[in-house]
């Protein structure tokens, strides 16, 4: 973690208080750091805000803060608290099925017409090129190649 970002969160969270030695240097005990990932568990992996951080401190104390990676198999931690994962019903899982096939379908789609319009595209290139090749052979033939005229001595 960064040092500003450990700053800040002595500021707002009154339980990250590690010791100070000599000059002012912070010394993080074991205890400290696990407070701190669990800190950061909270913010940065489900989602909670500073806020609800502390609210969970004040509501629950150290122990709520510590216990981020120990909850039951199958249960997600909300700012409302440990909320147990529900199965998918048949008929949810199907229909994220079916999106995910139909999203498929489109990107296919997306492909050919883009392939038809890129078709189109190199067409009208290779019609200007050979238009330019024709005017510019024209050119050379009228100059010698050398963009002189052609004379008798060229």
């Amino acid at each position: 973690m960064q040092q500003h970002v450990l700053r800040f969160w002595e500021t707002k969270f009154p339980f990250i208080r590690p010791t100070k030695r000599a000059g002012g240097r912070r010394f993080y005990r074991p205890q400290d750091i696990e407070l701190l990932m669990g800190v950061k568990t909270l913010l940065y992996d489900r989602g909670y805000t500073i806020r609800g951080v502390q609210k969970l401190f004040k509501d629950e104390g150290q122990k709520a803060i510590l216990s981020t990676g120990n909850e039951p198999a199958g249960s997600y931690v909300t700012e409302q608290g440990v909320v147990p994962e529900e199965p998918m019903a048949d008929d949810a899982a199907q229909a994220r099925k079916s999106m995910f096939d139909f999203s498929e379908d489109i990107e296919g789609l997306q492909a050919k017409m883009l392939s038809q319009e890129t078709r189109e595209s190199f067409l009208n290139i290779a019609k200007a090129l050979e238009e330019a090749q024709e005017h510019l052979g024209r050119h050379i033939g009228r100059t010698g190649g050398r963009g002189q005229p052609r004379g008798k001595f060229s």
